[in-house]
């Protein structure tokens, strides 16, 4: 049954991708599936299937609406929010549009997922986003490469690697899946590392780089710290440290323990690039809707841009929609739209840790 009647609203269906002509979505329906406002009309409904003598009825399922915590499903919200301009369009990443979650990163497998623990009720029922998180968590943690990549970067020198070496590092794509191989990555004496990842007067049970302690670099050496460098505004600029030959990765080195490993990036081969940080398009502590005038109440913070991260250079050659795994941070996707070979864009389709539990 192909016949679309808005006017009367005879047949509702569900929120329509708008990123795309409603024409795709009209081609090939051979049966409705619509909302709960369809049963007042299922008398007229019979009637026009009764009338019409079909060889093969259509079927009608009728269903409530699936929310979403934290999330904006409403039509004309939506069309407010691409016409004013907050997001960049009916694929906008942080959208639930096919279109949108597509471009975010999110597979068909996940989604699937996600409606399998969902299920279909004649209830109207919401459910916590990040159910669809867990979803896309699993699906990507076995299939993905597992990358370096540094987003708020600070230069690490390690004085006592010779200047001119370069070495070219064995590295396993997911270790938790044979399958995809290795890689090599090139190590040198200036990397960039987290911010985050050195602190000169840390709090205890930090494990991590300050003055005097040592960490793995991943795949690599054990460094120590032995000074640092700051600008003349007090913020650290580099961090200096020694590393030990024996310690190399995968060497066998059994001489002493480090309770902490950071990853890292190779300062001259490194790939700039930008990195977009989405987070819920709506404040979770107010929730979706503003009570007093059904505004929507937004989330300032909903995107953060990081213009100038630094990855390792075997992303060279990735292509729209090809997503990965960057190590201790989170999955990430190639942004269909803005990114180019030549300048990178990456959207973060989810962090990796979450509080979520499956239910049983």
């Amino acid at each position: 049954m192909t016949h679309h009647n808005t006017g009367d609203k005879w047949c509702i269906y569900p929120m329509y991708d708008f990123a795309h002509p409603i024409e795709d979505a009209v081609e090939g329906i051979t049966h409705s599936i619509c909302t709960l406002e369809f049963e007042d009309h299922r008398p007229l409904y019979d009637w026009v299937v009764r009338e019409c003598e079909f060889e093969n009825k259509p079927r009608q399922i009728e269903f409530a609406k699936l929310y979403l915590t934290n999330v904006v499903t409403g039509k004309r919200y939506i069309r407010r929010l691409v016409e004013d301009g907050i997001v960049d369009g009916w694929d906008d990443p942080r959208l639930v549009s096919i279109a949108a979650l597509r471009r975010r990163g999110f597979t068909p497998e996940s989604i699937k997922m996600f409606m399998e623990l969902c299920g279909v009720s004649k209830s109207q029922s919401s459910v916590d986003y990040a159910m669809l998180e867990y979803c896309i968590r699993e699906d990507l943690k076995m299939k993905r490469p597992r990358m370096m990549a540094v987003l708020d970067p600070i230069k690490l020198v390690i004085d006592n690697y010779p200047e001119d070496q370069v070495e070219y590092l064995d590295v396993a794509n997911n270790l938790e899946n044979e399958e995809l191989g290795y890689r090599k990555v090139p190590f040198c004496r200036e990397l960039y590392i987290e911010r985050e990842d050195f602190m000169e007067d840390p709090p205890k049970k930090y494990f991590r780089l300050f003055p005097g302690n040592e960490v793995r670099l991943m795949h690599a050496y054990f460094v120590k710290c032995e000074s640092f460098v700051k600008d003349e505004n007090g913020k650290v600029m580099e961090v200096h440290c020694t590393y030990d030959p024996e310690t190399k990765c995968g060497s066998g080195f059994t001489g002493r323990k480090v309770k902490g490993t950071i990853h890292w990036v190779p300062a001259p081969f490194a790939v700039k690039a930008e990195v977009r940080l989405y987070e819920n398009l709506v404040d979770e502590e107010k929730g979706v809707y503003n009570k007093e005038d059904g505004s929507l109440n937004l989330n300032p913070n909903s995107l953060t841009v990081i213009k100038e991260a630094y990855l390792e250079p075997s992303f060279e050659g990735a292509d729209a929609y090809d997503s990965f795994q960057f190590v201790r941070n989170g999955y990430y996707c190639i942004d269909a739209k803005d990114s180019r070979p030549e300048a990178l864009v990456f959207n973060r389709i989810v962090s990796l840790k979450s509080s979520f539990k499956l239910p049983k």
